[in-house]
């Protein structure tokens, strides 16, 4: 052999060497197996028993992460015949068995039999434990894992995903050996031990650092991890991603591949229901591992006669990072979650849904309102058609006192001022407890019920302390807020303080609630889990007595130790019994009101963590696409339904959202864009707008007002119309967030105190404002300006001494936006005379001004997601 051929024969030799140690998988022998990409270095040899994975290591930014317990054991699941659905008995520690929940919650009873029966819990069927027993590598590099059983055959084709490096795509295809019905397993690629749990999270059921015996607090109401291998539907599962996050730093996922799980409306039906995912953070053998199971046995698709063929296909995503990072991987890699944006189109401005709503709340008979004589005064609510005990339809609410006084100042409205908030206001008089005692200065009821005149909580004659920071503290302090020198309803401010003070525990804390006749403290089982400390907080700005700020840190340091610090929470709605709810993100806005007070760090860091908490409330699935379906025999788009981007009024094992789906009321909505202002996060953006925009599939047409629940589709207000105030709060709120944003805070609005309840929306309108460091107050004047396109929302202000009226314009979409404007003068608040003197347009990005001609009609202009004030000299 020559020089030359012996070098070009080296060379060569030496380029098949570094193609097999650099490629993804390389054979170190008949006996062992590497898959390895970048981000990953997976082993398995072959034993007794078959192949099993002997080594798992994740690249971190220094050096490789090794995993502590590598498996690699398959799991299937098989039962000749259809599993039952038996409610199987639970018993609480001390071995009694469990009567929860309470036969008198039947909006959770049924949901309760349902997730306690034998495939839920997991004990359904035989479990077919094995390893693979032959191994074919293929020419793209993936591998494939086969194993012959006598239950059925099995095939798994494993690669290391080319986009995303720490994950691995999995295939399993199952070929029946008998007639039955079959589930297949995700593998278990590794356990976790419980010394070595860090975090684990099924996102909108529980999460937690620990394990939970206690399967009522865990399973029902998400307060840790289930210490058995539950098995979770779909259909409350915001995003398909259980996690584990170990003590190493590594965080492990199994995300099916999207398509797999329910869709919610399935051609011209309501699917919401079905179930053809199940998700777990425990394998069978309640080892923790996060595990995803599909078909779910006994459910659609499951079953297969000899020979017949069904498969899954996920994949497990091992990343060096939090619990955090993985869950935006699967929301926006894996799920798509900003393309929803790109599909978004609307019919109907936010800002004139506002408009139409404010036409159905001041209509006595759409509205529903009615005044009732009690107690030699006049009092007056919506009528509310929904579950109360002891009602016969004469149940009355008021929802969202700042909104109601809000709109009523930015309006001047006449109705509002004259004919509802003065009979609002006595109500919220009469809802306090007067008589000296126990209950002195909490709320009588969320409710008054005209026939039997009297208020009434909404699901037991009880008394919870939150209840004085909703239906005293937060009402009467907005009320406050635009009538400070109401002294009344100050002493009814402070006599609710005082109550909160009196009730506080020596840790901070307070009791769930109270029973009406004999005092003795309630779910004694539960804790307060809630933000009951910012009723404090409202004294205090509103009274000034420092005791109140105290009480309120106090309170505070608390929730955050019990609640956020452990990712466990609790409701507000009687009616589900207190499992956790839309109040877990008023907790948010309380702690940066509370931070905002007081500068103190801890304040402002708990509120974002609780903020990543309350994002695995956000539906993130199915992928919404552009196929078209039938929802009353009208024809929608299927993004136009979706319920991606839209939040619980309680998820988990027993909310509202697994029978009726998530809410439209966005509450959340302006906070997580202020959360995105702290932090940049894009998530809280992507979510705000996301379920703001375009829901028009929802509103009905007549009054503008939104479906509470997804699943009435458009149905209006229905038996809930004050709802449409709450829905009012939210998009003001909403709406002025964006406008502080975009102006990189050159537009900016005092925000008042939380709504009661549903969400952590605000209060505007009380005090001044400023646009461009010239002092304003906020108006909303119904056609002063009218757009051509329904992506422009608008914000209106003015300042009298000046004679100067302010235009916010918001391109509320993600293209840039060209149209027409038409402007009234005659409709600026108080002008005396109507007509512009000139105008001047001010570009948010630039600050440039530029004079235009005063004209009424101009064409306008603005970028996506963009910002332009006019500003109208009259």
């Amino acid at each position: 052999m020559t020089f030359k051929k012996k070098n070009a024969f080296y060379i060569g030799l030496l380029s098949c060497l570094a193609i097999i140690a650099f490629s993804n998988i390389a054979w170190q022998s008949s006996e062992e197996l590497v898959l390895k990409g970048s981000k990953l270095d997976l082993r398995w040899k072959k034993g007794e028993k078959g192949w099993r994975i002997t080594n798992i290591a994740v690249k971190g930014q220094q050096k490789w992460i090794q995993l502590p317990n590598p498996v690699g054991n398959y799991t299937l699941l098989y039962t000749p015949v259809k599993p039952d659905t038996v409610e199987a008995p639970l018993f609480d520690k001390d071995g009694k068995k469990s009567n929860f929940p309470e036969p008198i919650y039947k909006y959770i009873t049924s949901h309760w039999s349902q997730v306690t029966q034998s495939v839920q819990l997991n004990t359904a069927g035989e479990a077919v434990h094995f390893y693979p027993d032959q191994i074919t590598k293929n020419k793209d590099q993936s591998l494939n894992f086969s194993k012959e059983t006598g239950t059925a055959s099995i095939n798994a084709l494993w690669q290391i995903d080319p986009k995303f490096p720490t994950d691995i795509t999995v295939k399993i295809t199952l070929k029946a050996n008998k007639d039955g019905y079959y589930s297949i397993a995700s593998p278990t690629l590794a356990t976790v031990s419980n010394e070595q749990l860090s975090w684990g999270l099924m996102p909108g059921y529980f999460q937690g650092a620990t394990l939970e015996k206690d399967l009522v607090k865990a399973y029902a109401y998400g307060q840790g991890i289930p210490d058995r291998p539950i098995v979770v539907r779909e259909r409350t599962a915001s995003t398909l991603s259980p996690l584990i996050s170990s003590k190493n730093g590594v965080t492990m996922a199994v995300i099916p591949e999207p398509g797999t799980g329910r869709n919610p409306w399935s051609k011209d039906k309501n699917t919401h229901n079905e179930w053809l995912l199940g998700l777990s953070l425990m394998n069978r053998e309640a080892k923790l591992s996060p595990t995803a199971y599909h078909p779910v046995l006994g459910q659609k698709g499951s079953f297969l006669k000899k020979g017949e063929t069904t498969s899954f296909t996920f994949r497990y995503s091992l990343q060096a990072a939090d619990w955090y990072t993985v869950f935006k991987h699967a929301v926006y890699d894996i799920y798509r979650f900003k393309d929803f944006l790109d599909l978004k189109q609307t019919s109907q401005s936010l800002t004139d849904r506002i408009l139409a709503m404010h036409k159905y709340v001041v209509d006595d008979k759409t509205s529903m309102w009615r005044i009732e004589q009690y107690k030699n005064l006049t009092i007056g609510a919506q009528a509310y058609l929904g579950g109360v005990l002891g009602s016969d339809k004469d149940a009355m609410k008021n929802s969202d006192y700042g909104a109601m006084w809000m709109l009523s100042n930015i309006m001047k409205d006449s109705v509002l001022q004259k004919q509802r908030l003065p009979f609002a206001r006595n109500f919220k008089l009469l809802q306090q407890e007067e008589k000296p005692g126990f209950f002195e200065g909490s709320a009588a009821g969320q409710y008054y019920l005209s026939k039997s005149k009297k208020f009434t909580e909404e699901w037991g004659p009880y008394v919870e302390p939150i209840g004085v920071t909703y239906y005293t503290m937060m009402d009467i302090g907005n009320i406050l807020l635009f009538e400070p020198g109401d002294a009344e309803l100050k002493e009814k401010l402070r006599k609710g303080a005082e109550r909160l003070l009196a009730w506080q525990g020596q840790q901070g804390e307070w009791a769930v609630a109270y029973d009406h006749a004999s005092e003795k403290q309630l779910f004694t089982e539960l804790q307060d889990l809630r933000p009951t400390f910012y009723g404090l907080l409202i004294a205090y700005r509103v009274l000034g007595d420092q005791k109140y700020l105290t009480a309120a840190c106090k309170g505070a340091d608390w929730y955050i130790q019990q609640a956020i610090d452990k990712g466990q929470f609790l409701g507000v709605c009687g009616d589900t019994r207190f499992v956790q709810d839309f109040a877990t993100g008023q907790s948010i806005q309380a702690l940066l009101d509370l931070y905002e007070l007081t500068k103190k760090d801890l304040y402002l860091k708990s509120a974002i963590k609780a903020a990543k908490f309350y994002t695995t409330s956000i539906y993130t699935h199915p992928i919404p696409t552009k196929e078209v379906k039938t929802v009353k025999g009208i024809s929608r788009q299927d993004w136009e339904i979706s319920q991606v981007g839209l939040s619980f009024e309680h998820g988990g094992s027993i909310g509202s959202a697994n029978s009726l789906g998530p809410i439209l009321l966005a509450s959340h909505a302006g906070l997580f864009v202020r959360i995105y202002e702290l932090t940049k996060d894009p998530i809280y953006l992507d979510m705000a707008r996301a379920a703001a925009w375009g829901r028009d599939a929802f509103v009905d047409k007549k009054t503008s007002v939104a479906s509470y629940y997804w699943t009435a589709m458009n149905a209006g207000p229905g038996s809930f119309p004050h709802h449409a105030w709450w829905q009012i709060g939210w998009i003001t709120d909403y709406l002025l967030s964006e406008a502080k944003l975009r102006s990189n805070g050159e537009v900016s609005f005092p925000r008042g105190f939380i709504t009661p309840k549903v969400g952590p929306h605000q209060s505007y309108g009380f005090a001044q404002g400023e646009i461009y460091n010239t002092p304003v107050s906020l108006m909303l004047s119904d056609g002063l300006l009218k757009a051509d396109s329904p992506y422009l929302d608008y914000i209106e202000a003015i300042n009298t001494d000046q004679k100067k009226c302010f235009l916010v314009l918001l391109n509320n979409s993600n293209k840039p936006l060209s149209t027409k404007i038409h402007i009234n003068p005659e409709k600026i608040q108080g002008a005396s005379v109507s007509k512009i003197k000139s105008t001047v347009f001010i570009d948010a990005a630039s600050k440039k001004q530029q004079l235009a001609a005063a004209d009424q009609t101009w064409n306008i202009e603005i970028g996506a997601y963009g910002l332009k004030v006019i500003a109208l000299n009259y």
